[in-house]
């Protein structure tokens, strides 16, 4: 029983340094213009919701979700997201494929984390993705602001609806829209 365990830990060590090996060795692809292989694709999303469920704090959003309040998450969205995540007026990002991985377009599919998820990813970025760290820039009460436009984005009060469709010339995204839980 002793040199099966020996075995199946020996096997392990091996695949996890070959692993290793090939990555140093510059033998797994990197480039952002082509799709990776789901099982990828899995993990990197498995380990960054897991990440975020174990060190983002548990927090409630301070700033309570105003139109006024709504309507500056929406400019704010305006200026620092939309470029990469798709602008109000529901076209995809020009950029969308060339990151890996891709950025999810956060109008057309709305989120469904909740606050304290989107805080954390817009505070703290999203490493290895090309989502910035936005704690450097926006002060805690714009991600708050910010925070509350993304997860209210498929059911804004009218006032904040009829801002977006005044500024973009499109409807805003209602609650038919299909959710992502992923940013």
């Amino acid at each position: 029983m002793r040199n099966f365990i020996l075995g199946i830990v020996i096997t392990i060590l091996v695949l996890l340094i070959g692993g290793l090996g090939l990555a140093l060795l510059g033998f797994l692809p990197t480039r952002a213009n082509i799709a990776p292989p789901p099982i990828e694709v899995h993990i990197a999303l498995s380990a960054l919701e897991n990440s975020v469920e174990r060190h983002a704090p548990r927090l409630n959003n301070p700033v309570p979700p105003t139109d006024e309040n709504l309507i500056e998450g929406l400019k704010i969205y305006t200026m620092n997201c939309a470029l990469c995540h798709g602008g109000i007026e529901r076209q995809p990002s020009t950029l969308e494929k060339s990151f890996y991985p891709p950025p999810p377009n956060l109008i057309l599919n709305p989120l469904d984390d909740p606050e304290w998820h989107v805080f954390y990813k817009v505070r703290t970025g999203i490493r290895y993705t090309g989502m910035p760290a936005w704690d450097k820039t926006l002060s805690e009460s714009d991600i708050w602001k910010l925070t509350a436009f993304l997860t209210r984005v498929d059911k804004l009060p009218p006032a904040v609806q009829d801002y977006w469709k005044k500024s973009s010339g499109v409807n805003p995204p209602t609650g038919g829209e299909e959710r992502h839980g992923h940013n």
